[in-house]
This record gives C-alpha cells, structure tokens and sequence, in this order.
C-alpha cells in the first residue's frame, strides 16, 4: 500500500467521523432529534394534503431527504427541504440525485425558523409539541390563505385541523388556521356522525 493511498483512507476516516459527529451533535443542540419517517406514513401524510403536481412543498427539518423524494417522485411537486445539520444536507441532497429528483428537489441549509416559506402550497413538519407551539406564531406570520401544514405527532395547539389521522398522528391544517384544537374537530366529527 502506498503512503499516498494510506493518507486517502485516513483523512476518508477523518471526513466520514466528522460527518458522522455532526450527524447526531447539531440535532441535540437544535432541540429536534433525528427521527425518520417511514415511507407508509409519509405516503397517507402527503396524500391527506391531496398534493398536486407543480405545487410547493416545504420540509421543516428535512433530515436524509425522504419526505422531498417522496413528494417530487411520486406527486410531482418542486419540494424544498431546510436542514439545519450540514450532514443531513448532504445525504439528502445525494438521495435526491440517485433518485433522479434533483430538478425538482433544493435542500436549504439553515434553521427553518429564519426562512422565508411565503411560497409554500403545503409545510411539512414532524415536530416536538415545544416546536410546534414556536413554529405555529412563524407560520401565521407567513403563510397565504390556503396553505396546507402537516405535523407529525404533535399537533398545533389553537388551530382545529381540518383533517386528522388517529392511527400516525398526522394532522392537516389550513391557513388561516380555525380556532380551536384537537378537541373541537373530534367534537364536531361526533356530532356529524350521529345524525
């Protein structure tokens, strides 16, 4: 083995435990652990928000991609992903190459809180219920009458959704949010269904 090829392999080795550290460092530090979303759920998710071909959709903490190839492959939509860790991005953005998304596909490194999403046709976001609590106030703030926001296992306390899926915790909602809660939409649902 040549010594040119032994110092590839150790800076490699030193690349792929830099990227490795940042992979579960910068999530602990932003507060939102990394935790995927199996295909299945991310399949009845997009499809409780009937999303259209053409139509923008944003990833809120889009960690290794799937939600993004997922919506550009199979429902056409240009998807936008914001990441706040650099590794995330870059396994995102080669998943969304090898997928053959890439035109349809932008991986935004940053916090999503200090993004503009006015754009956006559908928000999508798996959330802690503290997250979700901070990011309801930037949404109101941003989105246009008409957009949809799904969560992800926490849902948007004083917005009633418009939609709900009990069994994965998905909740759609649609700006301007109605006031109310989880609570208002099962009471209303009740009431619907006894006549």
């Amino acid at each position: 083995m040549t010594f040119t090829f032994q110092l590839f392999l150790i800076l490699m080795g030193i690349a792929i435990a830099i990227l490795g550290i940042l992979w579960i460092v910068v999530p602990i530090f932003t507060g939102l652990p990394w935790i995927p979303t199996h295909r299945p759920r991310i399949r009845k998710a997009l499809d409780l928000a009937q999303i259209q071909p053409d139509e923008i959709l944003f990833d809120l903490g889009a960690g290794d991609g799937r939600v993004l190839i997922d919506a550009a492959r199979e429902y056409g939509a240009h998807a936008i992903g914001i990441e706040v860790s650099p590794s995330h991005c870059l396994i995102a953005w080669s998943r969304a190459l090898f997928a053959g998304v890439l035109d349809r596909v932008s991986i935004r490194f940053g916090n999503f809180y200090s993004h503009n999403l006015a754009e956006a046709d559908v928000i999508y976001a798996y959330l802690t219920p503290k997250h979700a609590t901070r990011l309801r106030a930037h949404l109101e703030q941003q989105l246009r009458p008409g957009t949809r926001v799904l969560t992800i296992s926490a849902d948007m306390d004083g917005w009633e959704p418009s939609a709900f899926d009990s069994s994965d915790l998905i909740f759609l909602y649609r700006m301007p949010p109605t006031p109310g809660g989880l609570e208002t939409y099962l009471t209303k649902r009740e009431s619907t269904s006894e006549r």
